[in-house]
């Protein structure tokens, strides 16, 4: 009998509780357990910039701050309208703040678009990624939706390999919720909790409010309170890797060569995120959430991350 600490809980775990995953899913579970509890994007950008990691952790000016807040919070919406559009045969058209969902070719049109390639994905991140580093902060309202969007499609590839079906609104929603698995806590955003699950826990009831909403409209309004909330909520922790972001393109010279190889950066790090994730919920729809939740916890302590 062994104790594990779950959610700040000591449970005492049979060690046969473990033997229910095949040896293949323990080592996919193990390499999920060190992407998620080891977020590595300041590394990666320190990589792509040239420059240390404390130059890219570095404290941004308040303006600058702002600027990187309300382009994550833009980010997000759009990011939220996408994933809703990929549910079957619908489609988004946005008027003013209403977004309508319509039965039709459209929604098969953007189907197709989220099944590109990823190589075309990373192609085009690190387009509008040389945009931003040859223009800098005044792009990034424009730039961020752009490359978030196309990591939200590389996403949803993932989560289709993983076994995710998109066409439940509960599972499309969990493509954007990578986006608040990319980074670290911080005491000025709204999820303030820090480990994957705390994280996962923390989103449960706006995501779930959102999914019943959209499963349950015909047409979808961007500015109901149930999307804004789970956007917002996301956006809080989005932000934080966006200025990190943000401050790797802030490097004197980077120019538009670097802004592509932070931008490449950028998406290989969600991508690794989303792998991480949809492993996890693949695992639990096998074995169940509990019995993944404390082998997630055993690994975690061998990996020295309790």
């Amino acid at each position: 009998m062994n104790d594990i600490s779950l959610a700040g809980e000591v449970l005492p775990v049979p060690i046969e509780a473990f033997r229910s995953l095949s040896d293949a899913d323990l080592t996919a579970l193990r390499r999920a357990v060190s992407v998620l509890e080891k977020p590595s994007l300041a590394t990666r950008l320190s990589a792509a910039a040239g420059a240390p990691l404390d130059m890219i952790g570095r404290a941004l000016p308040t303006p600058v701050t702002d600027v990187v807040a309300r382009s994550a919070e833009g980010a997000m919406r759009t990011a939220l309208r996408v994933a809703l559009a990929t549910l079957p045969d619908k489609a988004v058209a946005s008027t003013g703040s209403a977004v309508e969902v319509r039965i039709g070719e459209t929604g098969n049109r953007l189907s197709r678009l989220f099944q590109s390639s990823d190589a075309k994905h990373k192609a085009m991140a690190a387009l509008s990624g040389a945009l931003g580093g040859a223009f800098g902060l005044a792009t990034l309202a424009v730039e961020l939706p752009v490359s978030t969007t196309l990591m939200l499609r590389s996403i949803a590839e993932i989560a289709r390999e993983e076994g995710e079906d998109l066409s439940d609104p509960e599972n499309a929603l969990a493509c954007v919720q990578v986006f608040a698995l990319g980074g670290r806590n911080g005491a000025e955003t709204a999820l303030s909790e820090s480990g994957y699950f705390a994280v996962r826990a923390a989103l449960t009831k706006t995501m779930a409010e959102a999914a019943k909403y959209a499963a349950n409209r015909s047409v979808l309004d961007s500015s109901a309170p149930a999307l804004i909330r789970f956007a917002s909520q996301i956006a809080s922790r989005f932000g934080i890797v966006v200025s990190q972001k943000v401050a790797a393109q802030a490097v004197p010279l980077i120019g538009a060569f670097g802004g592509a190889a932070i931008n490449t950066a950028f998406m290989n790090h969600f991508q690794a995120m989303a792998r991480a994730h949809f492993t996890v919920r693949r695992l639990e729809r096998r074995y169940g959430e509990t019995t993944v939740r404390e082998a997630y916890a055993s690994e975690k302590d061998a990996l020295g991350l309790g």
